[in-house]
């Protein structure tokens, strides 16, 4: 059996509820700033949760594809995977240029239905 891979839908909408929480948006800030691989206990040191809340939250960031486990010897080092990331990025810069455009229209039609209309024009 085959693993499916979730569409660009799915991916934005995993990323967007992973980082809808405060402390993993903090753990994945603390992870990129450690530069490289970090493992949970070190990651708890940094911030006000326990291990196993840790472990718990990089499995979620993990599922989203925001980080990836290895293990080396003993232990799993974790580390800032940006792919997902990048894509949800462009999504949300698309979704932005299009409302850019929207709001340029409507500011268009608006300006020229004011130019237009003779109960606009000041007196």
């Amino acid at each position: 059996m085959t693993e499916e891979r979730p569409g660009p839908a799915e991916a934005v909408d995993s990323v967007l509820g992973a980082l809808a929480d405060p402390t993993r948006r903090q753990l994945l800030d603390v992870l990129a700033a450690q530069g490289g691989e970090a493992t949970a206990t070190t990651l708890a040191e940094r911030l006000p949760v326990s291990r196993q809340a840790v472990v718990k939250h990089l499995a979620v960031l993990d599922a989203a594809g925001l980080v990836s486990g290895g293990r080396v010897g003993r232990e799993v080092r974790y580390a800032v995977r940006p792919d997902a990331l990048n894509a949800t990025a462009r999504w949300m810069a698309g979704l932005a240029a299009d409302w850019d455009t929207r709001l340029a229209n409507i500011k268009r039609v608006a300006e020229a239905a004011e130019r237009d209309s003779p109960s606009m024009r000041p007196d």
